[in-house]
């Protein structure tokens, strides 16, 4: 059985990490290297779209500038990236490329490459529940290629534009990934989850989505997760949208961020705030609800349309129950919330669930369909004294 054929796996990796940055990603590299090799075999727009264009001198200009720009601002990160690729045995740009996805592409003007697509979601926020509820959506070729990682990582020194030096963090990460660009908590408090998005005037350059969530994962408090995500004298090269909360902050609020790429003389990522307040509750998807920008990929948006309007059949949520019931719901077709359909070839699966309970401080992770299995595990947030 080849790695492309193996059906879903009822199993949930995680690792537990502490060290620098590199010593992080080295452990990340060499715990799931089998699991990282894979997937570089199986990914298609890495290995039809993105290495080709690499290969040429419109994408290899792409290539540097962004590397060139990141170092600047996150060089801990390309570190840890380079101790997962280091551990893992594989190139390092073939990693950094999977961080760029769509700026290559785009930027470059090669071929019209399918990106990682697709997540659902929802918030709730009441007097009796406070709960951030994600379905991590991806190429089918991700299915049974990602694993969770629990890291506390202490340098000695401040670290990069935020002068970081200490983390600690749960994310769930792509086979060779960095943490941030999916579910994740930190020891400040902060849960978020993100949402693709695909905008369609993208940035060579600029700082790649996928580390300014990863910085995200520093942040201590709303403020500084704002000036995370603005990105002040750089800005984002492309987008996504945030959702996002802090346990112990006394508002109580959670707020949904869609970020977009700067303008093209722009030095700040775009974003629009918007306050999931007591008695409230939001749903999102993967396209931008009130950020004016143009967007590309029709398969995302025909997608997200569906999955919104399977949303608004069901009354408000209010409690856990009610979310694993909406995101485990197949009734959308050809674009469900939960995406199964039981074919291996498949454009996009759900691949993971995970609920996080903010009142009671604990995640609840899952591998199939939440409204018909229970969780593999319910772990405990672990916070800051």
């Amino acid at each position: 059985m080849t790695a492309k054929n193996i059906p879903r796996r009822q199993a949930i990796p995680v690792l537990y990490t502490r060290g620098t940055n590199y010593d992080v990603g080295f452990d990340m590299g060499r715990t799931f290297a089998s699991i990282i090799k894979n997937f570089l075999q199986l990914c298609n727009p890495l290995n039809e779209s993105y290495l080709p264009l690499y290969n040429k001198d419109e994408g290899r200009k792409v290539y540097n500038e962004t590397l060139e720009s990141v170092k600047q601002s996150f060089p801990q990160y390309i570190r840890e990236l380079e101790g997962i690729a280091d551990g893992a045995q594989v190139e390092f740009h073939k990693l950094f490329l999977l961080h760029m996805d769509e700026i290559t592409a785009i930027c470059a003007k090669g071929p019209e490459a399918v990106a990682p697509v697709g997540c659902s979601s929802i918030i709730v926020n009441n007097e009796n529940s406070r709960i951030i509820a994600h379905t991590e959506d991806a190429l089918t070729a991700t299915l049974n290629h990602y694993y969770f990682v629990v890291a506390h990582i202490v340098n000695d020194t401040p670290q990069g534009k935020h002068q970081v030096k200490e983390e600690r963090f749960m994310s769930l990460c792509y086979a060779g990934h960095l943490p941030g660009y999916t579910m994740n908590y930190n020891h400040h408090g902060l849960v978020f989850t993100i949402n693709t998005l695909s905008a369609l005037h993208l940035r060579s350059g600029k700082t790649p989505r996928h580390f300014i969530t990863r910085a995200l994962l520093s942040a201590e408090n709303f403020d500084q997760a704002i000036k995370v995500l603005k990105d002040e004298g750089v800005g984002a090269g492309d987008g996504c949208s945030i959702n996002l909360s802090f346990i112990n902050d006394e508002s109580r609020k959670f707020y949904n961020i869609e970020m977009a790429p700067v303008l093209e003389d722009g030095k700040e990522s775009r974003l629009d705030i918007k306050e999931i307040c007591t008695g409230g509750h939001n749903c999102h998807a993967n396209r931008y609800e009130r950020l004016s920008t143009k967007e590309a990929n029709q398969w995302l948006l025909d997608s997200s349309e569906s999955r919104m309007n399977t949303f608004s059949n069901y009354s408000a949520p209010t409690c856990k129950d009610d979310v694993v019931q909406m995101l485990g719901d197949c009734s959308g077709g050809d674009y469900c919330v939960f995406n199964e359909n039981n074919s291996l070839d498949e454009l996009v699966k759900t691949i993971a669930i995970g609920v996080f309970d903010l009142n009671e401080k604990t995640v609840a992770l899952y591998s199939d369909n939440p409204s018909k299995t229970k969780p593999h595990c319910v772990l405990p947030m672990i916070l800051k004294d």
